[in-house]
C-alpha cells in the first residue's frame, strides 16, 4: 500500500467522522494505485452504501481491479457482522477497513460468510 494512498484513506476517514467513509481503492497488478472517494449515502457510524461516479465501475474493463474501503469509528479494522451480512458484490473481492481508533489499516476477503485476511505491504 503506497504511503499516498494510504494517507488519502485516513484523510477521508478523519474528514466523515463521526459518520463511516467509504470509496474504491484502484489496483493494478495487486498494487494501489489511487483512492477514489465514495460518497455513504447511509451517513451512518455503523454501515456505508457506496456511492461513487459510475464511470469507475468501467475500470474493471481496463484491467484494474477495485477493492471497496470503509472506515471504522471505534472498532477494530476488522469486518463486522454487518459488514458480512451486507458484503453483496464485494464477496470475495479485497476489502479494506481503517479504524480510526487504533490508526490501523486492514485488508481481507469476505466469502461465504467466511473471513481471510490479506496481507498489506
Amino acid at each position: 500500500m503506497p504511503q499516498e494512498v494510504r494517507a488519502a484513506l485516513v484523510a477521508h476517514a478523519q474528514e466523515e467522522d463521526p459518520n463511516e467513509a467509504c470509496g474504491l481503492v484502484v489496483l493494478k497488478d495487486g498494487v494501489a494505485e489511487r483512492y477514489e472517494r465514495g460518497h455513504n449515502g447511509a451517513a451512518s457510524p455503523y454501515r456505508f452504501e457506496l456511492e461513487v461516479a459510475p464511470e469507475l465501475w468501467f475500470l474493471e474493463d481496463d484491467g484494474y481491479e477495485l477493492a471497496v474501503f470503509h472506515s471504522h469509528l471505534s472498532s477494530p479494522p476488522r469486518p463486522s457482522r454487518t459488514d458480512v451480512e451486507n458484503i453483496g458484490l464485494w464477496e470475495g473481492k479485497p476489502y479494506l477497513i481503517y479504524s480510526l481508533r487504533e490508526d490501523d489499516l486492514a485488508a481481507w476477503t469476505i466469502q461465504s460468510g467466511e473471513i481471510a485476511e490479506l496481507e498489506l505491504s
